[in-house]
């Protein structure tokens, strides 16, 4: 048994949370296609993507030029980290120049690929999400089950909890949603007044302008480079897209596809600093990514832009939910990005998947994931990760099918042809 077969028996003990989360993402799967059902371009559009992410990844060392180029006379600072140790010690500069010992930001996933929040805060820095979703598994010491929902697998009653518990909310028992929200609210907003600078993501990088976009829907990453005097943007290498045309077909494709929204509350552009403000920070990561891209079967994982509807169509995410997996990033996607990273150590994330190619069909821009996933299958003896009974077996049947004689041998049919044999009722 995988490591991920495992941990999703575990989670399945409990039938009725299991049904709610399978359920929960299944209602975001429906109001995606409702979304991608009013538009009679949808199909077009996916396909304009990905053919906008083939041709940036094929001439991507231009893009990346371009795009620092036109940032650094925005009058911003690119920095290029090799690494995720690198990426780190260039946060811990920037903030150490500036004196900061609280940081505000946004959601990021790269952060968490990097490991960031712990490195900071071993160097006496305080990190605080701001994302609600980010924030509630911050304080519970979790890492996100989700790319887009990060605490949805968390019940009403379990953030009321953990708010008064941290002194949050001030209403025992009162497990409103739009209650907690606000106290929320109330809590962020003297992190925001108190920092000393904030950081945010990146959903696209513009090359043509050196634009920074994030979307959101809390208008946090707003704050967190309003109030602090010092911005500092982190973004993967395969952020990187050409112009405001293109970002016009991905902002179109992305929040549908993430939360069956026509568009994200907040598409917030970031050229440079504000007045009065330190000198915009951009940090553009590789840590990989032109491994990556130079692998001829996975390269497609890098057009993934990030929406998280692979994993709300998957039915074997949906029913074991995001801690089943050992990487970072779960479902489809996370499954070939973990194999990617380390395919010793995620290997046994490629057992979660059922071939169905529900991922490929709901993917904005068409990553052949669950073809992928296949490919990584067949790799497994390489990597020394293959289950023995499996291995066997399939020694054992390629051994049968390679011989025609062995295989006449076993099946019994030397002389007669299958369709000539008389069964009984009962065989």
């Amino acid at each position: 048994m995988s490591k991920h077969s495992k941990k999703a028996k575990g989670f399945l003990k409990d039938a009725r949370y299991s049904e709610w989360h399978d359920a929960t993402f299944w209602a975001v799967r429906e109001k995606r296609d409702g979304m991608a059902h009013g538009l009679p371009e949808w199909e077009r559009l996916r396909e304009k993507a990905s053919k906008i992410k083939l041709h940036t990844l094929s001439h991507l060392d231009q893009y990346l030029e371009q795009f620092a180029s036109q940032a650094e006379k925005n009058g911003a600072i690119v920095h290029w980290a090799a690494d995720a140790e690198d990426f780190n010690n260039i946060v811990f500069g920037i903030l150490s120049e500036h004196g900061v010992k609280k940081i505000v930001k946004s959601k990021s996933m790269l952060t968490e690929e990097c490991g960031m929040n712990p490195f900071l805060e071993s160097k006496g820095i305080e990190v605080v999400e701001t994302d609600l979703g980010e924030r509630i598994i911050q304080l519970l010491g979790q890492a996100p089950s989700h790319i887009v929902m990060p605490a949805v697998h968390l019940t009403p009653d379990q953030v009321g909890e953990l708010f008064e518990a941290e002194g949050i909310s001030n209403e025992p028992g009162n497990h409103d949603p739009t209650y907690l929200t606000y106290r929320a609210r109330l809590s962020l907003r003297k992190e925001f007044l108190t920092a000393g600078a904030g950081m945010t993501g990146a959903n696209f990088g513009i090359a043509a302008t050196g634009d920074i976009v994030v979307c959101t829907n809390e208008g946090n990453a707003d704050m967190s480079t309003s109030c602090p005097k010092l911005h500092i943007a982190a973004l993967g290498l395969e952020k990187v897209i050409p112009d405001y045309d293109s970002l016009a077909v991905f902002q179109r494709l992305l929040c549908r596809s993430a939360t069956g929204q026509p568009t994200t509350t907040y598409t917030s552009h970031f050229r440079t600093a504000r007045p009065g403000a330190a000198p915009m920070h951009i940090i553009l990561v590789d840590n990989g990514r032109s491994e990556w891209i130079a692998n001829p079967e996975h390269w497609q994982t890098l057009k993934c832009i990030r929406c998280g509807s692979c994993m709300n169509t998957c039915p074997v995410y949906r029913r074991s939910g995001g801690y089943s997996y050992s990487y970072f990033i779960p479902g489809p996607v996370g499954v070939n990005l973990g194999m990617l990273r380390n395919a010793k150590a995620h290997s046994g994330n490629v057992s979660a998947c059922t071939l169905c190619l529900s991922c490929q069909s709901v993917c904005p821009v068409k990553i052949n994931l669950g073809e992928q996933i296949y490919q990584w299958r067949q790799q497994l003896p390489a990597f020394g990760t293959a289950p023995l009974g499996k291995r066997t077996l399939c020694e054992g049947m390629s051994m049968v099918y390679d011989h025609p004689l062995l295989y006449k041998t076993a099946t019994g049919v030397i002389k007669k042809p299958f369709h000539s044999l008389k069964l009984d009722k009962d065989e």
